[in-house]
């Protein structure tokens, strides 16, 4: 295969055509070279382009990712011999032109003709500038009233997971929380004191269990409060496992995977001494500037804890590595990275840090499990099993009133469950919330 970018430099009189070629060598990255998002867009190139084009880049890119199922069935409709493997290039390219066309507020001449620019310029796409410019012009005129006749959340979410969730949720929530998944998210924000003043101050509101949430606007270190260390950014969904502990001032607790640091802030805020384990250097350099800024302090510890022997604390908060599919509204790459076959090495992972995390609790202490997973095996699989091998740990049921009477959220068996479809709302930017499960333990006391 030749090599993903074959591009010229593109000309300075071509506005825009720089922001697309970006946006169409990140969707190859991650489709091609599957490389995730957050890392492509970390990449140099964006910094050479105006705040505007970085937006539409970031924009063009995501909405390519969400409604990818989708964009790929409308595309192959219309390709006789299908995609050119001797081109890479040429999917991405009339990805992110089918994107402007049928989601996005860009004019279609616009969008047809950089698309084409941007084939013209690579070496091994230019053969098929015609048939790019032939494809979009027709989704141009007749894409939009296609896109009815379609089942698009299905088709946005891929199959091994929508099989997954219509088994464990049913067929009207899986496609909830497909639907849900195409929309850009809120931003989220957890302050330290006053959240209705400074939802008042940024513009947003106070969700029922006290996270202040906003319209996702412009660089988020710009806006007012971050340099004082007023606030910091935490989804609804994350800021509720280390609520479970309750009244947490003078305790020790051990926040096992912490980085990059939510959960610890939100304990050492509320006057817990905090050892916050984390095994990655870089994770952990990002824990260490979010404490700093926020002025708040905890032991940082880099080490693995899934073998860490250090304590007995009176809690242990485990925010175990897993598949990240409740966060697929915020990483829409999630779903095009993952597989199936992953879910088992991960499970594996759990369930050892689980068996660590037990030992590290004093008697009578409290240990709380959470995983921003959607699946049964990396979360109430987990706690099942565990319940059953270690005979000293005992399931605390979630009341309602802990989480500020969000009954909605709490299982039969007392955990806490939310999905990206909880929260609907009329504007769907403030809508939903990340899928999170957690489950409070408590060890019992032996005589």
């Amino acid at each position: 295969m030749p090599p993903a970018n074959n591009s010229s430099p593109p000309s300075s009189s071509s506005p825009g055509l720089d922001a697309r070629r970006i946006a169409a060598d990140i969707v190859g990255g991650v489709l091609h070279r599957r490389r995730p998002l957050d890392e492509l867009l970390d990449a140099d190139g964006l910094d050479a382009l105006a705040a505007r084009d970085r937006a539409l880049v970031r924009s063009i890119v995501t909405t390519v990712l969400r409604r990818l199922g989708t964009l790929r069935r409308l595309l192959l409709s219309q390709l006789e011999r299908g995609l050119p493997h001797e081109a890479p290039q040429v999917e991405p390219i009339l990805l992110i032109g089918s994107a402007q066309i049928l989601f996005l507020d860009v004019p279609d001449h616009a969008a047809v003709d950089l698309s084409v620019r941007l084939a013209q310029a690579d070496r091994y796409a230019s053969r098929y500038s015609k048939l790019i410019n032939a494809v979009l012009r027709r989704l141009a005129r007749d894409g939009k009233g296609r896109l009815a006749t379609l089942d698009t959340a299905a088709l946005d979410t891929p199959d091994w997971l929508m099989r997954r969730w219509v088994a464990h949720y049913g067929d009207d929530t899986a496609h909830a929380i497909a639907a849900a998944h195409t929309h850009e998210p809120s931003l989220d924000l957890t302050a330290r004191s006053d959240a209705e003043a400074w939802a008042t101050t940024l513009g947003g509101r106070v969700l029922p269990t006290g996270t202040v949430r906003l319209r996702a606007s412009g660089p988020v270190p710009q806006l007012p409060g971050y340099d004082d260390g007023a606030w910091w950014v935490q989804d609804a969904a994350a800021a509720l496992p280390a609520k479970l502990l309750g009244e947490v001032a003078g305790r020790t607790i051990a926040d096992l995977c912490a980085a990059p640091g939510g959960k610890t802030a939100q304990l050492a805020a509320a006057g817990a001494r905090v050892t916050a384990v984390d095994r990655s250097q870089p994770r952990l350099r990002r824990l260490r500037e979010n404490l700093a800024r926020l002025k708040l302090d905890a032991e940082i510890v880099q080490a693995d804890a899934a073998q860490w022997q250090v304590g007995p604390f009176d809690a242990v908060l485990v925010d175990a590595p897993c598949s990240s599919t409740g966060t697929v509204r915020r990483h829409p790459d999630i779903p095009w990275l993952k597989s199936e076959a992953d879910l088992g090495k991960l499970a594996a992972l759990q369930a050892r840090l689980l068996d660590r995390a037990a030992t590290l609790v004093k008697p009578g202490g409290t240990l709380i499990y959470c995983t921003c997973s959607l699946e049964a095996e990396e979360g109430e699989n987990q706690i099942a099993a565990l319940l059953e091998r270690n005979a000293d740990l005992r399931r605390k049921p979630i009341a309602a009133h802990e989480i500020a009477d969000q009954a909605q959220f709490i299982t039969s068996e007392g955990d806490l469950r939310t999905l990206p479809c909880h929260w609907p709302d009329t504007d769907p930017r403030m809508s939903g919330l990340d899928g999170f499960y957690a489950a409070r333990l408590v060890r019992i006391e032996t005589a």
